[in-house]
């Protein structure tokens, strides 16, 4: 088992609940919030980007103009301390403890890299897909984040709720990584070829700390 120095999270599924978000947005297309669900989950289902759900209720739909619409009304994107899954602060805090160094990488936009360091959440680390001019699954993302994290890849352990944006492409930079089965993605798709080479398997965070102590002896 890889000596593990550094624990990265993806944001949105994984340490973010998205519920309420993917609702505002909804709201804005001015749809049924079930409904919108409902075609999420079937483009999720057939492999499509998530940002095909737009296009079924408004093609043309430009998700970044649209972002600029809604905080010109008042109505901006935004996480709040309430949007942040239970388990999510306390499993950072107990990993800082341990001397791990923690951080977060996630394709999200500057705005809510901002956000995101706004709530003094004990990581070492928030990088954006905004902030460092590269998303995922791009091998740059990945090979940005082992920078950050200052130690061999397989010393990483890179956790996640997707399977294709997430845990493929870590492995495939040499990094641990850890499947968390919550959210959209983390029920709907699944890969057993990707998800059995994971050194974790999870249904939520609180673990996490026990497990990598069980990994890391003395840690």
């Amino acid at each position: 088992m890889p000596h593990i120095e550094a624990v990265f999270f993806d944001v949105g599924e994984t340490i973010v609940d998205e519920t309420r978000e993917y609702g505002t947005w909804a709201d804005w297309l001015d749809v049924p919030r079930h409904t919108f669900s409902a075609v999420f989950g079937a483009v999720i289902a057939r492999g499509g980007d998530y940002r095909e759900t737009f296009q079924y209720f408004r093609p043309g739909f430009d998700l970044a103009a649209e972002r600029e619409r809604r905080g010109a009304a008042g109505q901006p994107e935004t996480v709040t301390e309430e949007d942040l899954y239970p388990d999510a602060r306390p499993c950072l805090g107990e990993l800082a403890q341990m001397g791990l160094r923690v951080g977060l990488a996630g394709n999200q936009t500057a705005r809510a890299e901002e956000i995101l360091k706004s709530l003094d959440l004990p990581v070492d680390v928030i990088g954006t897909s905004d902030g460092w001019g590269v998303e995922k699954p791009s091998p740059s993302f990945f090979a940005r984040m082992i920078e950050e994290a200052g130690c061999p890849a397989e010393s990483v352990l890179y956790v996640g709720d997707r399977l294709d944006n997430d845990i493929r492409p870590a492995q495939d930079a040499g990094m641990s990584t850890a499947l968390i089965r919550r959210g959209p993605w983390g029920f709907i798709r699944d890969d057993h070829t990707v998800s059995s080479r994971c050194l974790f398997r999870l249904i939520g965070l609180a673990d996490l700390p026990r497990l990598i102590r069980g990994d890391n002896p003395g840690s």
